[in-house]
């Protein structure tokens, strides 16, 4: 794991591009993202956040089509600016990518880009509600990602489920308890009940 650079008091405060946010690779303790260059830092999650979130990936990729793979906790380089300007990047609990998004990040180095991201899925934390509900809701739908969800584990467990409507960014498609069905981005079926 790789420390925070220490902040320089006498120099003004740096902001990062996407790749050399990349280049710190990972941080101790929690992790972090990447807003507009400024590092965010976010506390490690809660075992029932982690047991939701591997349940829900069991869940998916069981139903996912051959050319798409669930990957868990995953920096994505959101592609909000140029190479060269203060970049956005964020590491939602889950993500289904193209399968070749993994390979070429193993080939040319770099992280997940948002291009390559079928849905986003975040788990509300306490310190998390208006980010996952407001900025990250944003951000995404800026991105160009074409399906959202927010998972809320507060009891009645709940999915909100959000999806592009071209330039009016994301469209609310429901909120769903117990079990829910869709058939975009892939044909799937969620069982909530079987996340905790």
């Amino acid at each position: 794991m790789t420390a925070l650079p220490e902040p320089d008091p006498e120099s003004e405060p740096r902001l990062l591009t996407v790749a050399e946010y990349a280049a710190l690779g990972e941080t101790d303790p929690g992790y972090t993202e990447l807003q507009e260059g400024h590092i965010l830092m976010s506390p490690s999650p809660v075992p029932d956040h982690n047991v939701a979130c591997l349940n829900l990936c069991v869940q998916l990729i069981t139903q996912l089509p051959d050319d798409l793979e669930a990957i868990q906790d995953i920096d994505i380089d959101l592609e909000l600016a140029p190479k060269e300007d203060p970049g956005f990047s964020r590491r939602p609990d889950l993500v289904v990518v193209d399968r070749t998004a993994r390979q070429r990040v193993r080939s040319e180095g770099g992280l997940l880009r948002a291009a390559e991201v079928k849905l986003v899925v975040e788990i509300v934390s306490p310190g998390s509600v208006r980010m996952d509900n407001v900025i990250k809701l944003g951000e995404y739908a800026d991105a160009g990602i074409p399906h959202y969800w927010i998972l809320d584990l507060r009891p009645p467990t709940s999915m909100h489920v959000w999806h592009l409507a071209g330039e009016f960014g994301y469209q609310d498609s429901g909120t769903f308890t117990d079990q829910f069905s869709l058939m975009d981005p892939f044909k799937v079926d969620v069982d909530l009940g079987r996340l905790l």
